[in-house]
């Protein structure tokens, strides 16, 4: 089967480089911190709401979706406490939030209709967020060996290292579904196939979503929608578009997002806005791609 594995974002920056500016700046650490906790407890919900569609059926998922969600909470513990000690906001983060946008992307399907089709979805969106959760976490924790060992940093390597051999788990639990699934006919092998497709799609759009508010974002996110889109029958492409076009292109949270970080911005250094993040705003993608 296909292994899919999270793309930079825009296709320049990694996580590693990402994590390496952030455990730089205490503020923005938090809140990348604040982000995890919150990606963890929305978990529980969501997960929560999966096992009550799914109405006790397969019986083996639902025990292992139960179990995933006494992880979560683990981890949103964790992460509270840590966030808690440290002085720091444990109320729902500023931005773009990545699972929200996540949400907002998929492809409703009734469990009542087909359910091979909404288990291999479940699975497969299940999967490839927690890839991603991987990747941050394992590169958070090579940031902060590399940074000044601080207590407070140390603190957060070890609540981190904590997390990140049950996320791991988590992987190759989706891993081994999708591959039971698939090996059941070819019929099965094509949707699974198909769903990773298209649900890599869909996680890189609300990863991207988060992180992208430079000039032409909006246009970004509606290139990547058309990408979701495509991964879709024919017949379902113009619904699914014209039901999220009007939100990607207007996009209200990015244009609140940007006022706030220009001006946390400017208040912190003038000269350095001017300098530093007005042209790379400018710039776009190829300011990340000049920097880099």
């Amino acid at each position: 089967m296909t292994v899919a594995y999270p793309r930079k974002f825009g296709n320049v920056m990694g996580a590693r480089e990402i994590l390496a500016n952030v455990v730089r700046d205490r503020e923005i650490h938090l809140i990348t911190l604040n982000r995890y906790r919150y990606n963890e407890q929305r978990s529980c919900k969501d997960l929560t709401d999966l096992i009550e569609l799914l109405d006790g059926e397969p019986t083996e998922l639902v025990r292992d979706l139960s179990r995933h969600i006494a992880d979560e909470a683990r981890h949103a513990l964790w992460l509270t406490d840590l966030l808690v000690d440290l002085g720091a906001s444990v109320g729902t983060p500023p931005g773009v939030l990545y699972i929200e946008e996540f949400e907002r992307l998929l492809q409703p399907i009734d469990p009542n209709k087909n359910r091979d089709d909404f288990v291999i979805s479940a699975i497969a969106a299940i999967n490839v967020t927690e890839k991603r959760g991987c990747e941050y976490f394992s590169a958070h924790i090579y940031a902060l060996k590399q940074a000044p060992q601080t207590p407070e940093n140390i603190k957060i390597r070890e609540t981190i290292e904590k997390i990140f051999p049950e996320e791991a788990g988590h992987v190759r639990w989706g891993n081994r579904w999708l591959a039971q699934i698939a090996a059941q006919s070819a019929v099965h092998r094509e949707k699974v196939e198909q769903a990773k497709y298209k649900y890599v799609a869909i996680e890189q759009a609300a990863y991207e979503s988060g992180m992208d508010i430079m000039l032409g974002a909006e246009l970004r996110r509606v290139t990547k929608l058309v990408d979701i889109a495509n991964t879709m029958p024919l017949w379902e492409r113009p619904q699914y578009l014209m039901e999220r076009l009007p939100q990607t292109l207007l996009a209200p949270e990015l244009q609140m997002t940007r006022v706030n970080v220009a001006q946390k911005a400017w208040n912190r250094d003038p000269q350095a806005f001017m300098e530093k993040f007005v042209p790379m705003f400018l710039n776009g993608i190829k300011g990340l791609e000049n920097k880099q």
